[in-house]
């Protein structure tokens, strides 16, 4: 879920090297980086109807995508020039070095450098 499909066009297209694969913007859209499909939909999709309960779906949470880098710090470096906002700096551990960084509608992402 995105609240503006344009930008999120533009965010993961600029930044990410996905390339778009149909436009139904406002509502939707559909974009490829090699085998990986990522389906954009904003709130005038059928994916933003609410829940029978009400719940309304959006961006957001801690579920995210995962993408693995081969030099974090690099990347880091190149996103912060660019403007995105991370939510935490490089963190590691025994499988590697992790940051989250938000798209534009707050759904987080996942850059994973292995050990």
């Amino acid at each position: 879920m995105v609240d503006d499909v344009d930008a999120a066009i533009a965010f993961y297209t600029t930044h990410f090297g996905f390339t778009l694969r149909s436009n139904a913007a406002p509502a939707f859209a559909d974009i490829v980086r090699g085998d990986l499909r990522l389906l954009l939909s904003g709130p005038k999709s059928s994916a933003g109807r609410p829940m029978p309960d009400g719940r309304r779906p959006g961006p957001g949470g801690w579920n995210r995508i995962h993408f693995i880098v081969d030099d974090i710090e690099a990347e880091v470096a190149r996103l912060r020039r660019a403007g995105v906002q991370f939510r935490n700096d490089i963190i590691s551990g025994p499988g590697g070095k992790q940051i989250v960084l938000d798209d534009p509608s707050g759904n987080p992402i996942e850059l994973f450098q292995p050990a």
